[in-house]
């Protein structure tokens, strides 16, 4: 059964195994610092929650995803307070991609900037047909993308690919992103969020044992960061644990009885 708390800025609610994080600051769903510590506290919810197994990350409306960050904000504060403010947004999105629960976002508009950022720092990105564009064009502003851009976006397109975008300031459609991996799937718009839910789903019990997908993103994650070697002992300590899942258990004793698992996520 759906349950939802409001929040000012981040839309919270759970449905059936799915979080859905709702960006919701009008007009283009830019972040400020409290907009960041919400999006904080509604990881840390969807991560604590043992009913949540995948996470769905969106924009209010439909226009945009989310513009980046709140330049009247940057223009005011100290470069000081702009540090922090950039320190923990690295933070709130490194929480995110370590949280051992596939993260879904969902650009139901422009994503471009810090929006980009934000949509970098989830597993799978599914894009709303014909509804923006996408892109890191800080270097319009004199600066580079602070919020990870950098990092990430090398990571999934490579190196050339993401310094010619950055520096240029390149945006482009969703469809082109998904030429160069930086979109994995675009959905009709007709029924978006219907789909993308419904996507999502397939990734919860009792169809999808998600303490396996969970340790997947792990290994990957993390293995990526580290030596070959590092990466494979990782990778073997993970499978250990999966090994004495009840899922695991169910999943072979399954497959040998020749019918179809029923996961339970533990």
């Amino acid at each position: 059964m759906a349950h939802a708390t409001e929040r000012k800025r981040v839309g919270y609610s759970v449905d059936g195994g799915v979080a859905i994080l709702e960006l919701n600051e009008a007009p283009a769903n830019c972040y400020s610092y409290e907009l960041m510590r919400e999006l904080d506290d509604a990881i840390l919810a969807a991560r604590f929650d043992e009913n949540v197994h995948v996470m769905v990350l969106r924009g209010a409306g439909d226009k945009f995803f989310c513009a980046g960050a709140d330049i009247g904000m940057l223009q005011r504060v100290t470069p000081t307070y702009k540090y922090y403010f950039c320190l923990h947004a690295n933070e709130t999105l490194n929480r995110l991609e370590n949280t051992p629960k596939l993260v879904i976002a969902a650009l139901n508009g422009h994503t471009v900037g810090g929006g980009l950022e934000v949509a970098l720092a989830a597993d799978i990105r599914i894009a709303r047909a014909g509804a923006g564009k996408i892109g890191l064009p800080e270097v319009n502003l004199g600066v580079l993308p602070g919020t990870g851009g950098t990092q990430r976006l090398a990571r999934l397109v490579g190196k050339a690919r993401a310094i010619e975008l950055m520096a240029t300031g390149t945006t482009m459609t969703f469809e082109e992103a998904v030429a160069i991996g930086l979109v994995n799937k675009i959905f009709a718009a007709e029924r978006f969020m219907d789909d993308v839910l419904a996507y999502a789903r397939q990734f919860v019990p009792p169809a999808r044992a998600a303490k396996a997908v969970g340790s997947i993103k792990r290994a990957v994650q993390t293995g990526l960061e580290v030596g070959f070697e590092q990466g494979l002992a990782l990778e073997r300590e993970l499978q250990q644990q999966l090994f004495q899942s009840d899922d695991a258990r169910e999943g072979l004793a399954a497959y040998n009885e020749k019918r179809k698992p029923a996961f339970k996520g533990k």
